[in-house]
């Protein structure tokens, strides 16, 4: 890619936007436009991250890195220059569109009983909640209408994996989550097709900008499970989306020193917990601390809590994990 090239992707990808996709948040403004937060590459407890807006660059006092947005990809998805770019390019191909359909999701959930009923029965009751995982819901028929007159063209949608062939919303009456350059799909009903992602990757693990500076991290394989625990007041939550971890995954959770609280299901024919000490072998080697949270039989995180489990319950759990 010539320097024009990339004088011209740095242009299209401001700074502060793709920050903010990466759940970073400015906490402190400072003279002529810039901002300061804690840092999104270190375990930062105290604002030290400095972004410049009008420059596109950033600097992080407590950890010494610094440099555009190239940089800052190499950095956080701990990824050599051709990937940065190669990431960089696909969220400038897939981010702004899935947004859009995200945020239209988000207002669709509040015009449907359906949707919020199955969230309560999921145990997520809080709007605080819904508004952190950014919760929405695909009515399906209109989100066509909708992203089209923003001025997205069809064949851009279907691309995305947003409409099918045919033109529907592929995730038509599914609760959705936002991941990172994807999005997830959860029927209300066990049959057809529960769970739907589109087209690419999942991504990294979920949440994983607030769980990354924790000493300790609690890792589950679904984002009911990761709402369980949230509301129950753990911060230091993450989850994979299943329990086969992709490459990036894995090297996420042993960027530091840290210990894994490993909370798969504990499912009756055993699988979970399988799962669970495959990975852990896995991570034991690559020098992190792991820990085993043995559910009760049939049980996972988020219906512990929805069977009357409790915080100071869960959390003798975790006090009682085998390594």
């Amino acid at each position: 890619m010539t320097r024009q090239a990339l004088d011209e992707l740095k242009r299209q990808i401001p700074l502060m936007t793709y920050l903010e996709t990466q759940d970073w948040r400015p906490q402190r403004p400072l003279s002529r436009g810039r901002w300061m937060g804690l840092c999104p590459l270190h375990q930062d407890h105290n604002p030290s991250f400095l972004v410049d807006p009008h420059h596109n660059l950033f600097y992080c006092y407590g950890c010494g890195h610094g440099g555009d947005v190239i940089r800052f990809a190499e950095l956080y998805h701990q990824v050599k220059f051709p990937q940065a770019l190669a990431l960089l390019l696909e969220w400038r191909r897939t981010a702004p569109l899935l947004d859009e359909a995200a945020r239209f999701y988000q207002t669709q959930l509040w015009c449907h009983s359906a949707a919020l009923t199955y969230l309560q029965q999921r145990g997520i009751n809080s709007r605080e909640l819904i508004e952190h995982m950014r919760i929405g819901y695909a009515p399906g028929g209109c989100l066509r209408r909708q992203l089209t007159g923003l001025g997205y063209s069809l064949s851009a949608l279907r691309q995305a994996g947003l409409v099918t062939a045919a033109g529907r919303d592929a995730l038509s009456e599914r609760i959705v989550f936002p991941l990172e350059g994807n999005l997830y799909g959860r029927s209300l009903t066990p049959s057809p097709a529960p769970h739907r992602f589109l087209p690419g990757s999942k991504g990294g693990l979920y949440g994983w900008a607030q769980a990354r500076c924790c000493a300790t991290v609690i890792l589950v394989e679904g984002l009911f499970d990761y709402a369980a625990l949230w509301e129950a007041g753990f911060r230091n939550v993450t989850c994979s989306l299943g329990t086969h971890l992709n490459a990036r995954q894995i090297h996420q959770l042993c960027d530091a020193p840290r210990t894994v609280y490993l909370t798969f299901d504990a499912d009756r024919n055993g699988s979970g917990q399988h799962a669970a000490h495959r990975l852990g072998q896995t991570l034991r080697l690559a020098g992190v601390s792991v820990r085993i949270v043995a559910l009760p039989d049939g049980h996972d995180p988020n219906s512990f809590f929805a069977a009357d489990g409790d915080a100071p319950q869960y959390q003798a759990l975790l006090e009682g994990a085998a390594p």
